[in-house]
């Protein structure tokens, strides 16, 4: 079985199966975490924001120490990672939720780089020299943006087709 990207990008079964599920699975991982944060009414960005580093530190902590954009800041964090998070799962506006998902992404690896001397209040997964999971998930969604699986698997192909080349 072939699946088309388009017409000059086939790809096998596998290919588009693996791609889908990677796809799935960082939605997962987005809508979840949008979740636990949208339903815990005592979680805030404010100290994630504070315990940034790095060049971009000073912009992270003038977003914390302004409850106007501390609370918007809020808001587009929480509904960003659920919108972003259903529609990789959903298949629904990939390209969209795929760039928005890494826009988000570069945020948070700013805010907190895994740069050597670098520490964190917060407790790592490990020691990293540049590479963290943030950047890997960054990674993977360029992957899917350039194989938006939405139009073989995905609300996406409904609407649009599976050969749209405008999503």
């Amino acid at each position: 079985m072939t699946a088309y990207m388009n017409e000059q990008t086939p790809l096998s079964g596998r290919q588009a199966t693996w791609l889908v599920l990677l796809r799935v699975a960082i939605g997962w991982h987005f809508l979840y975490e949008g979740l636990v944060k949208v339903f815990n009414p005592s979680w805030s960005p404010l100290g994630y924001l504070m315990d940034s580093k790095g060049i971009f530190a000073p912009l992270f902590t003038a977003m914390a120490s302004n409850p106007t954009v501390l609370g918007a800041v809020d808001f587009l964090n929480q509904w960003g990672l659920v919108l972003i998070g259903l529609g990789l799962i959903l298949g629904v506006f990939t390209r969209w939720a795929t760039a928005a998902g890494m826009l988000l992404l570069v945020f948070y690896y700013l805010s907190h780089p895994p740069f050597p001397g670098l520490n964190y209040a917060l407790p790592s997964e490990g020691s990293y020299f540049f590479i963290d999971k943030v950047f890997i998930e960054f990674l993977a969604l360029g992957v899917l943006l350039r194989f938006p699986t939405g139009r073989i698997i995905g609300i996406d192909r409904l609407i649009f087709g599976k050969n749209h080349k405008n999503l």
